[in-house]
């Protein structure tokens, strides 16, 4: 290339620089000339989004999708509220998850209610998929969208929007489920065997699998990677497996106070845990094997002796979903 394309280049590329600092500068002023709108913080977010080594909490992040009344009506409050941490592309996951263990009516003994939580989609692809997000919405009812960019380092952002959501919008939830799209759960068993409808109270009850005694991974090229600088202990506290966790009511609120004591780290069930040091909160262990951090194949008998499978894909659920809802007399008595 000559030396006048080389000028032309590095001109053009000046040039696009230069506009992009620009525009972000006039939307910051923008912004901030505004009233402190919803609309305005997500503006700031947008052009500054939470970083992984500075998570704010407690900060005023907006639900852009809200169904305030959710917990009102002729059903009352809910026994348990499932938080289905999704994705904003993940249509078909939802989906299934409506079709299979995400159905509010599948344990007709309580009231159970779901939301999805999700964030942002990327800015490339925002004008397409929020749109959608909305009409998604409309049809099914059961998105919260938060106001900021849905990223694995943002998702204790999330969970602590959730357990927001359920303290501003639904408090007298006697239980929260906390639980990611990839799983198989089997919600008969999780009420009517961990969480016992006519049991007695439980306010600090959080059960799951639960990791004791585990280390930071120092390895920078590793998912789970906790630099010293933000976490430095040589052991983190005892926390239950985010694939999924069930917890009290009440535990949600204390938890939330903790919360605004205790650094944000992204490893959300760490920071769970975290809190509950704070609060001298001990998970109460489960039944032997039925929280499975792991894959395991389908068998209908053993499933319904279990609480949740990680690492189960939609079209599975789909496909076993109709031979696990049928009955077994072969089966061992629960």
């Amino acid at each position: 290339m000559d030396l006048m394309k080389w000028k032309l280049v590095f001109g053009v590329l000046l040039s696009t620089t230069l506009s992009v600092l620009l525009l972000r500068q006039l939307l910051a002023s923008w912004a901030a000339s505004l009233s402190p709108s919803s609309s305005s913080r997500k503006f700031e977010w947008e052009i500054r989004p939470p970083q992984t080594m500075d998570l704010n909490y407690p900060y005023p992040y907006p639900f852009l999708i809200n169904h305030p009344d959710k917990c009102e009506g002729p059903r009352g409050a809910p026994f348990l509220l499932m938080l289905v941490m999704t994705r904003p592309p993940d249509v078909g996951v939802r989906q299934a998850i409506r079709q299979t263990w995400g159905n509010e009516t599948l344990v007709p003994s309580v009231v159970v209610h779901r939301l999805f939580v999700l964030g942002l989609p990327p800015l490339l692809f925002d004008k397409e998929l929020q749109p959608l997000l909305k009409e998604e919405d409309r049809k099914h009812g059961d998105l919260l969208q938060v106001g900021f960019f849905d990223t694995y380092g943002n998702l204790t952002l999330k969970v602590l929007m959730g357990l927001e959501w359920m303290a501003q919008h639904c408090p007298t939830a006697q239980y929260v489920l906390k639980v990611d799209s990839d799983v198989f759960l089997n919600p008969r068993f999780l009420v009517q065997q961990v969480l016992w409808p006519n049991g007695p109270s439980r306010p600090d009850f959080i059960t799951g699998h639960i990791y004791r005694n585990t280390k930071p991974l120092r390895d920078q090229h590793n998912k789970w990677y906790m630099p010293p600088e933000l976490y430095a202990p040589n052991r983190y506290p005892d926390y239950c497996g985010g694939p999924g966790y069930v917890l009290s009511g009440s535990l949600v609120l204390r938890i939330l106070t903790a919360a605004q004591s205790v650094k944000v780290i992204y490893l959300e069930d760490v920071f769970i845990g975290l809190c509950l040091k704070l609060l001298g909160v001990k998970p109460t262990p489960p039944r032997r094997n039925t929280f499975l951090m792991y894959r395991w194949n389908y068998n209908h008998c053993a499933f319904q002796r279990l609480v949740l499978v990680h690492r189960f894909q939609h079209q599975e659920l789909l496909q076993i979903w109709p031979d696990f809802l049928t009955s077994n007399p072969a089966c061992p008595t629960i």
